[in-house]
């Protein structure tokens, strides 16, 4: 496993970070319980100390299970990371959004789901256009103060709200949103026009989701409805991963995978990894096999040429992930 500094923190966490998307029963293709802690203890055993969840994910079922998992082990090794903004209880309205009442509650519920004192990273899940981002930041700073929470983040977004925040942060002596989580893949590089250079500026650890376009890096694009997960989620329809180019993308991964003798994932997370501006793509993967073949991506070596041949169908495409 190779390791790196997030962000500004000065926090160390591992170049993989496990997402805990896939640990619940909300879903068909999920794991259950014991396959949750099956892959979380052999993300430990391979290196991997960074563990993104969020509240929502099977409506706190997987902080449950991830809180659980890492319970026989050194607490002080693991950095955790959560989320916090969707409803969790529809007859609620107080269960979503980023009001310092809902931070409040939906905190304290997921220090509780997870076992632990203090969240490693706490993170807004969108912008709530309903809240001051003022009162967002107050209420993020409490926390920290409080010592229930160490750093905070926050995920997909515009970057002038992004841009807004840290200034709101700054002329208010409010903590700073440390790391930002966004849409970001071979597929999808529309963050590369505003939101990463922005990053890279402000020093904001980047800790892409979807790193793998849903399995459309993963497979050839007429065989994505080979697995249930690629039957089943509904969200990848929402997302146009093969248009502007990205048929072409799909088959140029394809034809490097095999040239190099590894598997699609992982010449598309290597081409992430290769990434100035990436500190720890987030890997949400339902099998132990899937896992291991992440961690071995950190192996691959991209020539320059290797990644303008990836990149150089891709076009422009719709905002998707926060619009």
């Amino acid at each position: 496993m190779e390791y790196t500094t997030l962000g500004s923190t000065g926090m160390t966490v591992s170049r993989l970070c496990l997402g805990g998307m896939s640990f619940g029963s909300e879903r068909e293709w999920m794991l259950d319980r014991d396959e949750s802690v099956e892959l979380i203890e052999r993300a430990i055993d391979l290196g991997i100390n960074f563990f993104d969840t969020a509240n929502v994910y099977s409506t706190g079922e997987s902080e449950e299970i991830l809180g659980d998992a890492l319970e026989g082990y050194d607490r002080d090794a693991q950095v955790i990371a959560t989320k916090v903004y969707a409803e969790m209880d529809p007859t609620n309205p107080n269960s979503s959004g980023l009001s310092r009442k809902t931070i409040e509650q939906e905190l304290a519920a997921s220090l509780d789901r997870l076992g632990v004192d203090t969240i490693d990273l706490y993170q807004t899940h969108r912008w709530d256009y309903d809240t001051p981002i003022e009162e967002t930041l107050r209420a993020l700073d409490d926390a920290v103060r409080r010592g229930t929470v160490r750093y905070v983040g926050t995920s997909s977004m515009w970057a002038h709200q992004f841009a807004e925040a840290l200034q709101t942060s700054d002329e208010g002596g409010l903590e700073r949103f440390a790391t930002m989580q966004n849409h970001y893949n071979l597929f999808y590089r529309e963050e590369e026009r505003e939101m990463l250079p922005l990053c890279a500026k402000e020093d904001i650890g980047v800790i892409p989701w979807s790193p793998l376009a849903r399995g459309v890096g993963t497979r050839p694009h007429d065989e994505l409805e080979a697995t249930m997960r690629g039957r089943t989620d509904q969200y990848l329809e929402q997302i146009p991963y093969l248009q502007g180019g990205g048929e072409e993308i799909n088959e140029r991964i394809q034809e490097l995978a095999a040239e190099k003798g590894v598997t699609m994932a992982q010449i598309s997370l290597a081409w992430l990894l290769h990434k100035d501006w990436v500190d720890a793509p987030i890997v949400g993967t339902t099998s132990v096999e899937h896992l291991e073949e992440a961690v071995e991506a950190l192996e691959i070596d991209l020539a320059a040429s290797d990644i303008a041949y990836l990149e150089e169908p891709y076009e422009p495409l719709p905002i998707a992930g926060h619009e």
